[in-house]
């Protein structure tokens, strides 16, 4: 039990108070850099003298991959290349913010080494697509041109509340889309590609566990106005980070990417039901208890929302038709 106010005055404060709490467990949440896999463990090397012939064993490979899954891999990789977006966001959030760039804070360190060990799925990605010599590069990098260039609201303010309740689902939603172009890319016989995006899914789960663990905290100190903002970002619904993906010919590109993800159960509205139940469970939200007014309000709501979605997912209808891609010359899916 407990009553409707806590000792601190602010969010800010909150956050602030975590901040010792984050210096000792920043160990776990990040590997040490000198243990950490890099990019260029999973590609051909090109300094080996029998470097052709493995560049021609890695392209052999990868033309046994369906069209609809490279379009999928692409539009993962764009999310993820557009990094420098989620970074400048993460920073804009009170209280997390890394005032001189190279801060000593706790919440600083966590915002960089997350930054950085993130930097490495686009990188390892899009190298990955370039070596294939399957996909047009050109129209992939306008596209993560434009994707940087239009940014994106998650509609989280600049509220830590709201920004952690929003990584922790999102960083769910990626490793679940990682993972299954990973199951995917395996029945496929592409085993290199199955690797890949195994270990970039490992790095996501580990970053899921720690912005439910920083929202666990919170929920601790603060319940109400936590299952408040839980609440309030379940309204806004999450928005995807490359939503406004963009090739300069198709505006609907992103609407189109998803489609293609949805027909594959690469993600689907399902999962999106699913991470909610995930979220709720996690934080206990049906066991706090002492609520009243819009908190318990709140509270019911979150109770039931992943089965309204879950019906509503058993509702949709999937558009069958064919379309084309420019990321991969024009060719229909």
């Amino acid at each position: 039990m407990f009553k409707e106010e806590n000792k601190f005055n602010s969010r800010f404060e909150v956050i602030k108070s975590l901040e010792s709490f984050v210096d000792q467990k920043i160990h776990d949440l990040l590997n040490p850099i000198e243990q950490s896999w890099q990019p260029s463990d999973f590609l051909p090397d090109m300094k080996s003298e029998g470097w052709h012939e493995e560049l021609i064993e890695f392209r052999k490979r990868s033309m046994s991959l369906p069209d609809n899954l490279i379009v999928v891999l692409i539009g993962d990789m764009i999310t993820e290349e557009a990094l420098p977006t989620y970074q400048t966001w993460l920073n804009r959030l009170e209280g997390v913010t890394d005032i001189t760039g190279s801060s000593d804070n706790a919440w600083a360190k966590w915002s960089r080494g997350w930054t950085s060990e993130e930097n490495r799925h686009g990188d390892l990605l899009n190298k990955y697509l370039y070596l294939t010599g399957i996909v047009n590069m050109r129209a992939v990098e306008v596209t993560i041109h434009h994707l940087i260039n239009n940014g994106f609201n998650p509609k989280t303010e600049n509220d830590p509340y709201l920004g952690f309740i929003y990584t922790s689902f999102q960083e769910r939603a990626t490793k679940i889309s990682h993972s299954n172009v990973a199951k995917l890319a395996k029945k496929a016989g592409e085993d290199r590609l199955h690797k890949i995006c195994g270990i970039i899914a490992g790095d996501e789960a580990r970053h899921e566990k720690a912005y439910k663990l920083f929202m666990t905290k919170i929920f601790e100190v603060d319940p109400v106005q936590a299952i408040l903002s839980f609440a309030k970002m379940m309204k806004s619904k999450i928005t995807m980070p490359a939503n406004l993906m963009y090739d300069g010919n198709d505006k609907n590109l992103f609407a189109r990417f998803s489609n293609v993800a949805q027909k594959l159960e690469i993600y689907t509205a399902k999962d999106y039901a699913e991470i909610i139940s995930n979220l709720v469970n996690g934080w206990n939200i049906d066991k706090l208890g002492g609520l009243s007014g819009m908190a318990a309000k709140a509270q019911d709501y979150l109770c039931t929302l992943s089965e309204r979605y879950l019906a509503v997912s058993k509702r949709l209808s999937i558009a069958g038709a064919n379309e084309k891609f420019s990321w991969i010359f024009g060719r229909e899916v």
